[in-house]
């Protein structure tokens, strides 16, 4: 039962799993820009790497942001199209959600950031306008008791639990925000783009950041995980983006008639 998972929220990124989240085939370009032209041919060859056709597929997942407008836009619409072509449900997950899964499983797994509990994710993915998109997430009643990841049957609930955004705005709040909360005192790993684009946030990031790609753009094959786990649960998964805020480009104002 295969899925096709798309997220054009950042970089463009494309994943076909099994039914269990399982990778198939992986493609993806860190470019931040001509998303409609890079996608088609992303999941052709996904596809065609996993040795299938869009008739094999089950499912499709997409990115719903938040994200700028215009690359935003593209993978959703394609989703969708997809989806009223074959036949397919289409399930929306917050993109914020599958990067913060992939801290949160590297975290799990024993690595430099620990097995840790009482660890937060913050997730954060460039909103230009030297402004971020964030998320901030820990472990829900979902997550596998000692395992990197949650379990895809979605009988125990949702893996994460978000306890702040989706927001918009500038970086250096952030690390201060609920600095009154009872739970100020849990360790948080910082991951996304969003990081490097602001000195405070870059040294507060987890230091592998640089090198794992997979901690900077939210991963397709963890959104695909959260699709199947949420549409096992009965999660309603709606496909509406996350713009946070108003386009950069508007429509001029009606220009005012000049009586003589």
């Amino acid at each position: 039962m295969p899925v096709l998972a798309l997220d054009t929220s950042a970089a463009v990124a494309v994943a076909v799993t099994d039914d269990a989240g399982t990778a198939l085939a992986v493609r993806a370009v860190t470019a931040q820009r001509h998303h409609a032209e890079l996608l088609a041919p992303l999941v052709a060859e996904a596809l065609a790497a996993a040795g299938l056709t869009p008739r094999d597929l089950t499912a499709l997942a997409v990115g719903t942001g938040p994200a700028p407008f215009t690359g935003l836009r593209v993978g959703l619409v394609t989703a969708r199209t997809l989806g009223l072509a074959l036949g397919l449900p289409v399930h929306g997950v917050p993109s914020l959600d599958a990067l913060a899964l992939r801290a949160l499983e590297a975290a799990g797994a024993g690595g430099d950031d620990g097995d840790d509990e009482d660890v937060d994710v913050l997730a954060v993915t460039d909103a230009r306008r030297r402004e971020v998109y964030a998320g901030r997430y820990r472990r829900g009643p979902g997550w596998s008791a000692g395992a990197s990841g949650p379990a895809s049957d979605g009988t125990s609930g949702d893996p994460l639990l978000r306890v702040d955004g989706p927001s918009v705005g500038p970086a250096a709040a952030l690390l201060t925000a609920g600095g009154d909360a009872p739970d100020a005192g849990r360790r948080v790993l910082v991951v996304g783009r969003g990081a490097l684009t602001d000195p405070v946030l870059a040294e507060a990031a987890v230091p592998e950041l640089a090198v794992r790609p997979e901690l900077l753009d939210p991963d397709p094959v963890a959104l695909a995980r959260l699709a199947l786990t949420r549409a096992a649960a009965g999660q309603e998964q709606p496909t509406e983006p996350l713009y946070l805020r108003r386009p950069d480009a508007v429509p001029p104002n009606e220009r005012k008639r000049v009586l003589a």
